[in-house]
């Protein structure tokens, strides 16, 4: 298949233009910053902050592709452009979503037709997954109202190399190694799950070519759950140290800003997705656990991702010097 993928410079959109490759098909990149790509693979250079630049770059090779994987797109005004380009000209077009659409659920896990975001929620905390919820109405209605092949993928927490979040996988490896105590809201047992980016970059990639899930939505996630502190001393195992976990009062969690933890159930309480339905309408297993797969981002991080970030933790021992250590 001739495949379109927007973004694909880096994290899961870099692990899907090889996983795609080395299963076979046609890969053209476009997006604003370069990266080594697989042998064969092309990129088209365009940045979508800018108005009318993907249209412009993209107009004449309407007919060029089958299939588009867009990882890039957050307001329905990213996707119209894309819609007008290429309705009626390819056969699938699968936009990235997030875990992020949900609200929170006293039943757990998570199923497809569980409430979202309602799209006109003006509260700024939530305008990423208010976002992603305008683009999959808009996505899916023209499914139903003239049969554009959209697929939306609701991704949950991610975990992997080249992380584009500091505060992911490489502020628990910096800490970890220089011995840093890890700050949790409250006593951490909210469960949580996660999944390795090339996991997902596979989920993505077996939808090439599967007519059924055209006009669907998909959790995908890892298979494995646990706690927010079993996940912590999962990624030390994985580093061969020791987690020394401080519980922070969650009154006090609450009121920092940045949050202590990236995970939002940390604050907000357990949240699992299930992944019945992709797993049933594909061929798609999810290869890594959460050990395994942080062993696998903390070896990218030895190897070249130690000097790619910054951090300042002075605000973190401004509260451990409140709260007496």
């Amino acid at each position: 298949m001739r495949v379109l993928v927007t973004g694909g410079n880096r994290y899961i959109g870099l692990d899907l233009v090889f996983e795609l490759a080395h299963r076979g098909h046609d890969v053209t990149v476009i997006n604003s910053h370069e990266a080594a790509l697989p042998e064969g693979a092309r990129r088209i250079h365009a940045d979508r902050r800018v108005p009318g630049a993907f249209e412009a770059a993209l107009r004449d090779r309407r007919d060029d592709f089958d299939v588009i994987f867009d990882n890039t797109a957050y307001v329905p005004a990213d996707l119209e452009p894309m819609v007008a380009l290429f309705a009626g000209r390819v056969s699938q077009y699968v936009f990235t979503s997030s875990q992020a659409v949900y609200r929170r659920s006293f039943v757990q896990p998570i199923h497809e037709h569980f409430r979202r975001h309602a799209a006109d929620d003006p509260d700024p905390r939530k305008a990423y997954g208010v976002g992603k919820v305008q683009c999959e109405d808009y996505l899916l209605n023209e499914w139903q109202r003239s049969g554009f092949p959209a697929t939306c993928l609701r991704v949950g927490h991610t975990l992997g190399p080249r992380s584009a979040q500091p505060t992911r996988d490489p502020a628990f490896f910096a800490r970890l190694e220089a011995g840093r105590p890890i700050l949790v809201p409250g006593d951490g047992f909210a469960a949580m799950q996660l999944v390795h980016i090339n996991d997902v970059a596979r989920c993505m990639a077996s939808l090439v070519g599967n007519d059924r899930v055209r006009g669907e939505a998909y959790n995908v996630s890892g298979a494995e759950v646990a706690s927010v502190v079993g996940v912590i001393h999962l990624i030390a195992r994985a580093m061969g140290v020791t987690a020394r976990i401080v519980n922070v009062p969650m009154d006090v969690a609450r009121r920092q800003h940045p949050p202590l933890l990236h995970w939002g159930e940390a604050l907000t309480g357990s949240a699992m997705l299930c992944i019945d339905k992709v797993l049933r309408d594909t061929e798609w297993r999810p290869r890594f656990g959460i050990e395994d797969g942080f062993r696998d981002a903390y070896q990218w991080w030895i190897l070249e991702g130690r000097g790619q970030y910054r951090f300042d933790f002075t605000r973190e021992d401004e509260l451990l010097a409140q709260l007496g250590y």
